[in-house]
């Protein structure tokens, strides 16, 4: 399909004006339906709770793609979920719809061809029904179990025919029942976490200390008899700018780092032989330390706060089982 000609030049302060208008009249769109929720939006939100099986959205044209959207939201809180194309429904797919499952049909007229043409059949099998329309006395109304209402005062297109601020208002309103819902489900942020491992919350909501640190041979440590030369070596060997002072057990007793060997030697006078000094006499006796069972964003923080670019990890007994530093959390992508 071609393109309709511009006919008249472009004026920026008039499409600007145009643009804080639709804005505007969306804006208001959702205020007025704030304003209106009612008992209902409690009932539905009960009815959601109680479903046994998946609440199952539907919807046609705009309706249908701003479902898809309500049902992703919905899955990602902690309320399974599931979109169901109408048309598609009355060729076969209506037997993913079980008697347990709830189904939130969506439609601004609530006349849809196609989603009244289901809506029957969804009644005959015992599932509950929810409708998101303009229309209360609508098919979809009548249908329903219980109706919130999405009516708007007009659309934010110029003609008052393209769905907009109708639109609006549904995604809105699906936004607020799954908020509704998870604070109800207690839901937190790390479940949110592992319905999305792969996204930058879930790397720093679900990525442990373990999982990432240095361990085994890649910890550099020395015993506290070592000289400076032996922790010199451990040091430039392990490449983290430090090394680990431990007992005979295997305990961390202090940490030596680069920083400190800067520091001893603008601080020692010529008639000082840094060679023979021993690393129990050199070492910084409160290192930080953090739990291989921590998360590896509690790493970053500490590591921030202190300024530091590397941590020691001890496990409960206070042995040394890992290290690790900035460019580890890095190539994590915890930070």
């Amino acid at each position: 399909m071609s393109q309709t000609p511009i006919s008249t030049p472009l004026d920026g302060e008039q499409i600007l004006a145009l643009a804080r208008e639709a804005l505007s009249i969306e804006t208001d769109a959702v205020t007025a339906m704030a304003a209106r929720l009612d008992d209902r939006f409690v009932q539905a939100v009960q009815l959601m709770l109680q479903c046994h099986g998946r609440v199952v959205v539907t919807g046609m044209g705009k309706s249908g793609h701003i479902g898809r959207k309500i049902a992703a939201t919905l899955a990602s809180t902690g309320t399974p979920a599931m979109f169901v194309h109408p048309a598609e429904a009355s060729h076969g797919d209506l037997g993913m719809i079980t008697p347990v499952d709830l189904v939130l049909a969506i439609s601004n007229s609530g006349e849809s061809d196609e989603l009244s043409a289901i809506l029957p059949m969804i009644k005959r099998m015992g599932v509950k029904l929810i409708g998101f329309t303009g229309r209360e006395e609508s098919t979809l109304g009548r249908h329903a179990d219980l109706v919130l209402d999405t009516s708007v005062a007009k659309e934010a297109c110029p003609n008052n025919l393209a769905p907009t601020a109708s639109t609006t208002v549904q995604m809105a309103l699906g936004d607020a029942l799954a908020v509704a819902l998870l604070d109800v489900r207690g839901f937190k942020a790390h479940d949110f976490a592992r319905s999305h491992p792969g996204g930058s919350l879930g790397r720093k909501l679900l990525t442990h200390v373990e999982d990432v640190m240095r361990s085994g041979a890649d910890v550099p440590q020395v015993p506290a008899d070592a000289d400076l030369m032996t922790v010199m070596r451990e040091i430039s060997a392990k490449g983290l700018g430090m090394s680990a002072v431990v007992d005979a057990q295997g305990c961390v007793v202090g940490i030596f780092t680069d920083g400190d060997l800067r520091r001893l030697i603008e601080g020692s006078g010529s008639s000082v032989d840094l060679r023979a000094l021993k690393a129990g006499e050199i070492m910084h006796k409160e290192p930080r330390r953090i739990s291989p069972e921590a998360l590896a964003v509690e790493a970053a923080d500490l590591m921030e706060a202190n300024r530091i670019t590397s941590v020691l990890v001890v496990d409960e007994s206070g042995r040394l089982c890992g290290a690790l530093n900035s460019n580890d959390l890095m190539r994590a992508k915890v930070i």
